[in-house]
């Protein structure tokens, strides 16, 4: 599937990397491309000098893609992306005009809106009634995606097969594959969990714990991935694709993730407010780690890297070393029982009998 033949202008949401990584790509190949910027300065720069300074300033943007900062623009193209950050997307949805008639709204921030607890399907449909949505997600460093490295994602499609049809030859290009699926639920917790997983790993490996320390933890925190996720509906093999175990894998082992970042700046002794200014972007997982842990507490699901990761970023435990380092030995430490829950004992004997 391509989309070198389409002549439709797509809309992307917002400029940061990501946004702007997503409208590189698709404008590639000649598409036109239309790309909202909050400040109109910005959209000036972008157009004038076909870079981004804010974002990925050494990439330049392709002829067809063009930028703008008035939302009315936006509004009656059939294709549009949402890519501003999780917690500014319903403001920005209600901004756009009552009688907008995107088609397709294609969801691409990952977290959980704060206060509602809303994944950002719910703060779509309540925004933005009427339009058919769509969730994309999986394992995308922005940068590789604008410059055109192999990426695959997951494409989760509200009305079914035929939206998909309609829309994946939209998106898709030589370089960037999306993989049907219709379970949105699933991708859009494997996409809000994995960041703050990836907190607990930076963690880890600013402490200087090793890999076998993080490997552990990937495995552990996907557990609890799988837990929540099943629980609100998503399903199993969701969470083992792409847009779950896939991003998780990704996010969790290199510093390019934001929320990483965020973490081995703790782990290495900053405090929680410095970290957070110095971070380069929105570190989503900050945000959505406490509205989860609230979730998963409602729920009695059992998250406890999730826990610590909140307890690190509301300063009930100092952000230094030796304090962050007792809270993920606190992880590693829990009761002995079984990996999976069967085929062994829930908990380790008080005592046992003679080695045979």
């Amino acid at each position: 599937m391509s989309g070198a033949t389409l002549k439709t202008t797509i809309g992307v949401l917002g400029a940061g990397a990501w946004g702007t990584a997503l409208a590189a790509m698709l404008a590639g190949d000649g598409t036109p491309v239309l790309l909202w910027a909050r400040a109109t300065r910005l959209a000036g720069v972008i157009n004038a000098t076909r870079r981004n300074p804010a974002y990925l300033a050494d990439i330049p943007l392709p002829p067809s893609l063009r930028a703008t900062a008035e939302l009315a623009e936006m509004a009656a193209l059939p294709v549009l992306l949402a890519v501003v950050p999780a917690q500014y997307l319903g403001g920005v949805l209600a901004q756009l005009p009552h009688d907008a008639i995107t088609r397709d709204l294609v969801l691409c921030a990952k977290g959980i809106e704060a206060g509602s607890g809303r994944l950002m399907a719910d703060v779509a449909r309540d925004a933005l009634a009427g339009a058919s949505l769509v969730v994309l997600s999986g394992p995308t460093f922005a940068r590789e995606v604008a410059l055109g490295l192999p990426t695959a994602v997951t494409l989760a499609c509200e009305d079914g097969e035929a939206q998909w049809r309609r829309l994946a030859p939209v998106i898709a290009r030589p370089t960037f594959r999306p993989y049907y699926s219709d379970d949105m639920t699933g991708a859009e917790i494997g996409g809000a969990v994995k960041n703050v997983l990836a907190i607990a790993c930076g963690v880890v490996d600013g402490l200087g714990l090793g890999e076998n320390a993080r490997a552990a933890l990937i495995a552990r925190g996907f557990a609890e991935m799988q837990r929540f996720g099943m629980a609100r509906g998503g399903r199993a093999e969701t969470l083992a694709g792409l847009s779950g175990l896939g991003d998780l894998v990704l996010t969790c082992a290199s510093a390019a993730s934001r929320n990483y970042a965020l973490g081995r700046a703790l782990g290495q002794g900053q405090g929680v407010a410095e970290a957070l200014h110095a971070s380069a972007g929105v570190a989503e997982g900050a945000t959505t780690a406490p509205v989860l842990a609230h979730l998963a507490t409602q729920m009695g699901i059992a998250m406890p890297v999730t826990d610590a990761v909140c307890r690190l970023l509301a300063g009930e435990v100092p952000a230094g070393q030796a304090m962050a380092q007792g809270v993920v030995a606190e992880l590693l430490a829990r009761p002995l029982k079984a990996e999976t829950g069967a085929g062994a004992p829930t908990k380790l004997p008080a005592e046992s009998g003679p080695a045979v």
